[in-house]
């Protein structure tokens, strides 16, 4: 496996602003890593890696000037949820009914990822429209985690999930209704966010329950997702629940969070929600932090 892969997206991008790597290569070392992962991970529904590689070429075509108007991830590849729509790419939401199915357009997000310069590895697995929460129920295949592929990374969207936990992709795109994004997120150690509703356009995502479905990112690092919220973020007069103000200065609070020392942070976890599972995490809790206050912290 390429060490490219390893870095985070935010990585990967300063060592294309610095020269030291191309838009080509790091989607060349994606599409390697797919093809010997995908046996046993099954994240990707289609993968699309002659569009990746075009798109990959006109990124790096462009001139210095160019690639100073385009956002910090340009150039960086990413997988997309098979529920958002594609055009020229087959969007199927793992059902069999929409099989063979070719989008004429593009969901606004896709819109704002193409003029990034971000080029797109594939569609992702998922449950069936969305409706599960292990990625069990896909009519095409059943998605495994690349932490113990015995386990499920979560859903409904544990390919995208997945493929980001195992190095197939620095990024990808989810829907999240009920937990769709996050879940997984946590299931396969990854970072999951659903933005807040209307802060993403809803335009080109199937439906799910529109009046809780958002897009939103999945990656390895918080910073990462912050930077492909700012992307994809904004208002879209095409989705009517957007909101009208344009998305918030994430990236400059995960910089800034990140030269935070975390001592003396509180974290609360309500150990009446129930099951075994919580009393465990409450009891893991208790230990770390009698084990801080042991250490001095």
């Amino acid at each position: 496996m390429s060490e490219l892969v390893k870095l985070s997206a935010a990585e990967m991008a300063a060592k294309i602003k610095a020269k030291e790597v191309s838009s080509r290569e790091l989607v060349e070392a994606h599409l390697e890593v797919i093809e010997a992962a995908e046996p046993s991970i099954k994240a990707f529904l289609k993968v699309s890696g002659d569009q990746a590689l075009e798109q990959a070429d006109a990124f790096d075509a462009k001139s210095d000037e160019e690639k100073a108007q385009l956002p910090e991830l340009a150039g960086v590849p990413i997988a997309i949820k098979d529920m958002i729509v594609t055009k020229g790419i087959e969007t199927t939401a793992a059902s069999k009914i929409l099989e063979g199915w070719v989008p004429p357009y593009d969901a606004t997000v896709i819109e704002k990822l193409k003029a990034a310069g971000m080029p797109l590895l594939g569609k992702t697995n998922l449950d069936e429209f969305a409706q599960g929460s292990s990625t069990e129920h896909s009519a095409y295949q059943t998605t495994h985690n690349p932490w113990d592929t015995e386990r499920v990374p979560g859903g409904s969207g544990g390919g995208s999930a997945a493929a980001v936990a195992a190095f197939e992709a620095p990024l990808a795109l989810g829907t999240d209704t009920g937990g769709s994004i996050r879940q997984p997120g946590s299931l396969t150690g990854t970072v999951g966010v659903k933005p807040t509703y209307g802060g993403v356009s809803r335009f080109g995502a199937i439906a799910m329950a529109s009046s809780l479905d958002q897009i939103g990112p999945c990656s390895r690092t918080v910073l990462d997702a912050a930077l492909l919220q700012e992307v994809i973020g904004g208002h879209d007069k095409r989705d009517s629940t957007s909101i009208p103000e344009g998305p918030r200065p994430m990236v400059a609070a995960a910089r800034e969070g990140m030269k935070r020392d975390l001592k003396g942070l509180k974290v609360g976890l309500i150990k009446e929600l129930g099951g075994e599972a919580s009393s465990r995490a409450y009891g893991t809790l208790q230990r770390r932090r009698q084990e801080a206050r042991g250490n001095g912290c």
